[in-house]
């Protein structure tokens, strides 16, 4: 069963969301997850519009055509037409307070977006989500240009030049992927390929693909669909036509690539959020804290060492070679120590403490002790009465003859 959820957030965020295209609505699984957002610029609306065929066709198409069938089933798809319905009625290009909201995340190079109250509700908003939802991965569309855009955004010189991130050669692959399935994207004459590190294009600073790729380990592409901005409406089913198959070999690609597992502790067999990486890499995938599973793109038709880590456990490493098939490799990792059994615990309760609710803890555990202490001594005070007065009655008894 598919289903939609309109859900309306306060201030300036309407967000038409689905709970997770998936056949168990509203339940978590051990799957990778996917969020489309459109919008982001008031005057971009292609992409919210792209995103509702999207909707539609895999609600009519699931249970009949594979390529529907095997997202659904197998990845928890988040869809967000809208992030910017504001700047959308107001035809600019920021929200209601003229912010662009694509120059407003915090930035790894400059500390000026890092106060997060400072930020707007709708970057609070989408901070929160990725925070909460434990993305793969996901895309933003955009209009104005033909491209698929990946990380990094920006420099830390400032200047214009190919400045790429740790996992530059996954994100070119995921590039690459949209923009060869595209009608016409891959044949630009402008970007090779159809593709271009945002740094080379033109830097930004306080956008939102780099953080994700930062703070959410969610691999996030910035593709522009439409060299219009505002296309006419009967050119609408056209751009989604020639958008439809790169959206869903990109999701596809999700499934059928990568490596894929869960990692658990030897000594329990709970699944434990441990953390994943390629040697080589410098980039780390957490697991989900509910299943412990991950799920971690690589570029296919390469062989990797890939190392399965957490505190208290001792690390764990084994080496692949990684077709075109995605392969499932879980880990069992040993405690290190009862420190680390400990320390799993800890992690498990989750308990923060706070030195009041300590106090009170330690005062229910005194008056205990007082109470046990109490009733020995009034037990004390009860035999002693009884030994008294067998020895007053002893004393006064008749004397008997000793035998000598």
């Amino acid at each position: 069963m598919l289903s939609l959820r309109l859900l309306y957030m306060p201030l300036e965020v309407v967000v038409l969301i689905s709970p997770g295209y998936t056949d168990k609505p509203r339940q978590k699984e051990a799957e990778p997850a996917f969020k489309f957002i459109g919008n982001v610029h008031g005057d971009e609306p292609v992409g919210r519009e792209v995103l509702m065929h999207l909707a539609n066709w895999l609600c009519d198409n699931y249970l009949k055509d594979p390529l529907a069938t095997l997202i659904v089933e197998n990845m928890h798809l988040h869809i967000l037409p809208t992030m910017n319905p504001d700047g959308f009625a107001l035809r600019w290009r920021g929200n209601a307070n003229d912010i662009d909201l694509n120059r407003d995340f915090p930035d790894q190079f400059f500390s000026a977006n890092n106060d997060i109250n400072s930020r707007q509700p709708e970057t609070r908003a989408i901070m929160n989500w990725v925070k909460q939802e434990h993305f793969t991965a996901s895309a933003s569309l955009h209009g104005g240009a033909l491209v698929a855009n990946y990380p990094w955004d920006g420099t830390r010189d400032t200047g214009k030049h190919y400045y790429g991130c740790p996992d530059d050669k996954t994100f070119r692959h995921m590039a690459s992927v949209y923009s060869q399935s595209h009608y016409n994207m891959s044949l630009s004459k402008e970007f090779e390929g159809g593709i271009t590190n945002g740094a080379f294009w033109y830097p930004i600073y306080g956008g939102m693909q780099d953080w994700n790729y930062i703070h959410g380990g969610c691999f996030e592409l910035t593709l522009e669909i439409s060299d219009t901005k505002w296309p006419k409406a009967a050119e609408l089913p056209v751009i989604w036509e020639h958008n439809r198959m790169s959206m869903l070999n990109l999701l596809a690609s999700l499934i059928k690539s990568g490596v894929h597992g869960r990692i658990f502790a030897a000594d329990t067999g709970r699944p434990i959020p441990g953390l994943v990486m390629i040697k080589g890499i410098d980039s780390k995938v957490r697991a989900s804290r509910a299943f412990g599973d991950y799920h971690r793109i690589i570029v296919p038709g390469k062989k990797y060492e890939v190392m399965a880590s957490m505190e208290g456990f001792r690390s764990k490493s084994t080496h692949i070679v990684l077709e075109q098939e995605a392969v499932s490799l879980d880990f069992i990792l040993d405690p290190d120590g009862v420190d680390g059994q400990m320390k799993l615990l800890r992690s498990d309760y989750d308990c923060r403490c706070d030195n009041d609710k300590m106090f009170h803890v330690r005062e229910a555990h005194l008056w205990l002790y007082l109470l046990v202490v109490c009733g020995i001594l009034a037990l004390y005070l009860v035999f002693k009465r009884k030994a008294a007065s067998r020895l007053l009655a002893f004393r006064y008894s008749p004397r008997r003859p000793v035998a000598v």
